[in-house]
């Protein structure tokens, strides 16, 4: 039986080459391709893929929800994160959003091969390009950095506060997510109440910086 993977990526360059490689392994094969996180997350309930290798820098809902997101709806996929990040906030992230493996975008494909492989056997992959000091912070101070100002924000209030940073209007987010103009207004309130900032621009500047959004790179 091949190991079914998702490729979750924003830049199709990326994810064509992914799968020249992947389609490669004997035991391997690529079911779908996401160019966001939103999609990402329907396409595993749509196919329950086994493995997921997710970008962290994408547009509409970023890697780190849509792993959140995954997990919470289907605790028997695997999330690996594949980024050009070494960031501990990023690192962090991902594996308290609930992420088997991390690994950077200069890693030789072998090394991915590998990790789909130990993820999907139920063992967690870190790159060992990821310093030993970034590891170290992370086991040390994982809950410590979970005690933020970020961290006070729902899961909601951060997807919202990514599409307001992406430009989207109040009416676009209502009819993404499925809620209520109102309901955005609110949200968008108090996010802008928790987080002390009073315009769309201090927005995107903190979500540029916390990586909530694909807006730099």
């Amino acid at each position: 039986m091949r190991i079914r993977v998702l490729l979750a990526d924003d830049h199709k360059i990326v994810r064509d080459g992914l799968r020249v490689l992947i389609e490669q392994q004997a035991d391997i094969a690529v079911v779908a391709e996401a160019e966001d996180g939103r999609t990402a997350v329907g396409l595993v309930q749509d196919l329950s893929p086994d493995v997921v290798v997710m970008d962290i820098g994408m547009p509409d809902l970023n890697g780190i929800e849509a792993t959140r997101q995954i997990i919470a709806k289907t605790s028997d996929v695997k999330v690996i994160a594949l980024s050009m990040h070494s960031d501990r906030r990023f690192v962090a992230g991902m594996l308290g959003a609930g992420a088997s493996g991390y690994l950077l975008k200069d890693s030789a494909f072998e090394e991915l091969a590998d990790a789909i492989r130990l993820v999907f056997a139920d063992q967690t992959y870190l790159s060992p390009g990821i310093t030993g000091v970034v590891i170290e912070d992370y086991v040390h101070h994982a809950s410590a950095a979970e005690d933020t100002v970020l961290a006070t924000l729902t899961a909601r209030e951060r997807e919202v506060l990514q599409l307001l940073a992406e430009g989207r209007s109040t009416k676009q987010i209502a009819s993404d997510l499925k809620v209520s103009v109102k309901t955005v207004e609110t949200h968008r309130q108090n996010v802008m109440k928790k987080l002390n900032l009073h315009s769309i621009a201090d927005l995107t500047k903190y979500a540029i910086r916390e990586g909530l959004t694909a807006l730099e790179r």
